[in-house]
């Protein structure tokens, strides 16, 4: 009973070994989290109480990826973080301090949905407002000047055609777990978020 805990550890990391093996096979590209990633790109990451201060202070700009695949299905993912933590909702990142859009775009395809592309690969929708009343550190206990402000995204939104293996894509990082929907279900469902609705309505 006591080497239970130990096997389904062991048992685990050899399921997430294979799945990863899994992914590179059908050419879903290398599964990067975005803490593995800063070791590239660290010092454009901001500590926490700078980016406090920009959120309480200016808008972020940001890339959505409108993904949909050859059946017309778009791809959402169940936001795991605030704002919009548990609706359903587009991949997509900010962009960073002295990241240029063409690599931006290029790293958020990358965590998103595990391979990379260029930006020539994408259609631009346009740019989009995003709104909302919290922001990333609402719920922590202890919280600096400013962090009960809300957050207003510039999100610039792209559309990418292509069939993702949903096993193959990151989760943990900002999504829970991964779908394909349905436009007719996708426009009318409660648990997506409106701002990711926006996108189905060109």
């Amino acid at each position: 009973v006591l080497l239970l805990p130990v096997i389904l550890s062991i048992v685990l990391l050899v399921f997430d070994g294979v799945r990863r093996r899994i992914c590179l096979v059908k050419g879903c590209g290398v599964r990067i989290d975005k803490f593995e990633d800063k070791g590239i790109i660290s010092d454009m990451f901001l500590d926490k109480s700078i980016f406090s201060t920009v959120i309480a202070s200016t808008p972020l700009v940001s890339i959505d990826l409108v993904i949909t695949n050859a059946q017309g299905q778009a791809l959402l993912g169940e936001r795991l973080n605030r704002p919009a933590r548990g609706f359903w909702f587009v991949p997509g990142g900010r962009i960073l301090k002295n990241e240029s859009l063409a690599n931006a775009f290029e790293r958020l395809t990358r965590e998103e949905l595990g391979q990379s592309f260029s930006i020539e690969q994408a259609r631009l929708l346009g740019p989009f407002d995003h709104f909302y009343v919290d922001n990333v550190f609402t719920d922590e206990t202890q919280r600096l000047p400013g962090e009960d402000a809300g957050t207003h995204y510039v999100a610039l939104a792209y559309a990418l055609v292509l069939d993702v293996e949903l096993e193959c894509l990151p989760v943990a990082i900002q999504h829970e777990r991964y779908r394909w929907f349905d436009m007719d279900k996708l426009k009318i469902a409660a648990i997506v978020h409106k701002h990711t609705k926006r996108y189905f309505f060109q």
